[in-house]
């Protein structure tokens, strides 16, 4: 029974609304567009938007005490209250992007109940049609919160960056803190053949080297013949131990490395062990967090540091890397543990606060307004949305703060 009241409902509301999109008759009257500003509009009783023609008045308020949204609109005759059962009432919603929200009203009690949620946000045009004593009328008029324009060249301008949202895999996450070390590849000793006096030398500490460059000459103790000592990489001269008229003994007289062979070491405690896998992917952030790379888990060490049971995983970093991460840096490792795909999900960095919401901006044109999401996990990088965003639109990832200054700076606020 419900839903045949339903249905019938909703094919009254489209036989209502279907007048709307011709030309008018001599008993209905159009109300120009007006805005959402409090100042805009007359207010009723309720709190509601006043809407008049002629000696029939309705006052259209959304509700929402204790409830989901819904529309309640109370009818009058020459300024006076009217049974609600005297008005036949229908309501579209024309949303940004496209889609159109409509509703059918039931009387009840003093006003008419819409019959659905009026979800957020509620920004929209507003198109009205009631029928009342044989006669039609009919409003129209915008209702913006969270909703602004701006040019391309100002949100260019601005760093405005935008995404469309879609499936991702969110990773579950764990925090380790680490350093950045040569590899053992990347690191040589040079050491002579055979024991006896240093009679040449042009290796100096920083010089960058060649792999087969002749840094020495030692004149041999045993056959007083010269041979050449050369370094056995390429790479910078870190460590300098000899001079000309030394003896080389077992010493090492240089130690080459190569800078752009380098790993990241991460400090695994007990908690953790167990979840860390080689191959697993790693982000690798400076204390600054100015830089960052992705890399994966190359491997992680048997053996426990005696003092605080930890273990090493070794994370391998690409030469580019060396450009901004040095040996002997501290860093910080997010690991991805474990991976899940979700169907919907948006850059966490993307997230603003609007009203008592977590929103996004989504983009349609050169038009920019909320959408409020309902969030599931989140991670540093990536957010999945349960609900408030449809999948493909277009959204802001970077300079939303330009789009919420020109909002607040519109007054576009959450009014009816």
């Amino acid at each position: 029974m419900a839903r045949s009241l339903l249905s019938a409902g909703a094919l009254l509301a489209c036989a209502l609304l279907a007048g709307c999109s011709g030309s008018p008759t001599t008993n209905e009257t159009e109300q120009p567009e007006a805005t959402a500003a409090a100042a805009d509009y007359e207010r009723g009783p309720h709190g509601g938007r006043m809407l008049r023609n002629g000696a029939l008045a309705i006052e259209v308020t959304i509700f929402e005490d204790g409830v989901e949204p819904e529309y309640r609109v109370y009818p009058y005759r020459d300024g006076e209250p009217i049974a609600p059962a005297e008005v036949q009432l229908a309501i579209e919603l024309g949303r940004l992007g496209g889609r159109t929200d409509r509703f059918a009203f039931r009387p009840q009690e003093d006003f008419l109940r819409g019959n659905g949620v009026v979800a957020e946000p509620h920004s929209f045009d507003v198109r009205v049609r009631a029928v009342e004593g044989g006669r039609t009328h009919s409003w129209a008029y915008a209702s913006y919160e969270g909703r602004t324009t701006i040019s391309p060249q100002a949100a260019q301008a601005g760093g405005v960056r935008t995404e469309r949202a879609g499936p991702v895999t969110v990773a579950e996450l764990i925090d380790m803190a680490g350093r950045i070390e040569i590899t053992p590849e990347g690191s040589a000793d040079v050491r002579a053949r055979l024991p006896g006096q240093i009679v040449w030398m042009t290796g100096r500490l920083g010089q960058r080297v060649t792999r087969g460059q002749t840094l020495l000459r030692v004149e041999s103790s045993h056959s007083l013949q010269t041979y050449a000592v050369t370094a056995p990489i390429s790479g910078v001269i870190v460590e300098k131990n000899a001079n000309v008229g030394d003896t080389t003994g077992d010493r090492a007289l240089f130690v080459i490395a190569d800078p752009s062979d380098i790993h990241a070491e991460f400090f695994v405690f007990p908690r953790d062990a167990e979840r860390v896998r080689v191959g697993q992917r790693v982000s690798v952030r400076s204390l600054s967090g100015e830089a960052r790379i992705e890399a994966p888990v190359e491997a992680i060490l048997p053996t426990a540091d005696v003092a605080s049971q930890t273990l090493v995983a070794h994370v391998h970093l690409p030469p580019r890397a060396s450009q901004a991460f040095r040996p002997g840096m501290g860093v910080e490792g997010s690991f991805a543990v474990a991976e899940t795909p979700v169907p919907l999900a948006v850059r966490t960095r993307a997230i603003q606060r609007f009203r008592d919401f977590e929103v996004v901006y989504a983009k349609v044109g050169n038009t920019y307004e909320v959408r409020m999401l309902e969030i599931g996990r989140r991670t540093p990088e990536w957010t999945e949305v349960l609900g408030g965003l449809e999948p493909g639109t277009e959204y802001v990832t970077d300079g939303a703060f330009l789009i919420r200054a020109d909002i607040e700076k519109s007054g576009a606020s959450h009014d009816h």
